[in-house]
């Protein structure tokens, strides 16, 4: 019995392999893929498995109007099913619909050490009008943590903070030639 057991034991007694944290471009790549990924699944999918696959257990978000919005990976994915259940057919807000993008340029990665990554950045916001246009109609700025998960070869969101939210910027801008 234990010769069928010795092979386990010693698998689970060797170390698994782990990744590094990859070079910062293809550090910045990987947080690119995942912010983005992320935005879809929230904003457009309205897919909270997906989000889930994308946070850390302890993923905290801290929003200047809301203030804490949710102090773990569980309650915010709650919050979502929720707020998604409200815009399907029947919902108090059916047929809502919203979006984000990020203002191209102003995205920032950081290496944290061995462990993780901060990007900084400046997003817009958009809401589809009954006529079926997006209409901007804010934007913000935000810090992203992201810790490596060396197990498994990728990147966690575990803290995200947004910030400076008010409403979209005139377009055409001031002094601007139709």
């Amino acid at each position: 019995m234990l010769s069928l057991l010795a092979p386990l034991l010693l698998a689970q007694a060797t170390p698994a392999a782990t990744a590094p944290v990859p070079p910062l471009d293809a550090l910045t790549g990987q947080i690119e893929a995942a912010d983005g990924a992320l935005f879809w699944a929230a904003f457009e999918a309205c897919d909270p498995p997906a989000v889930e696959r994308l946070l850390a257990e302890d993923f905290r978000m801290l929003h200047d109007k809301g203030g804490l919005v949710a102090s773990s990976r569980a309650k915010f994915i709650a919050q979502m099913e929720r707020e998604c259940a409200a815009r399907a057919p029947g919902g108090a807000h059916a047929g809502y619909a919203n979006r984000r993008l990020a203002v191209p340029g102003s995205r920032t990665v950081r290496p944290l050490g061995r462990w993780g990554a901060l990007e900084e950045g400046a997003h817009v916001f958009f809401e589809r009008r009954a006529d079926g246009a997006w209409e901007m109609v804010g934007g913000a700025r935000y810090q992203n943590v992201w810790r490596w998960m060396p197990r498994e070869g990728r990147l966690r969101l575990v803290e995200s903070l947004s910030y400076d939210h008010g409403a979209a910027a005139a377009y055409p801008p001031e002094g601007a030639e139709p």
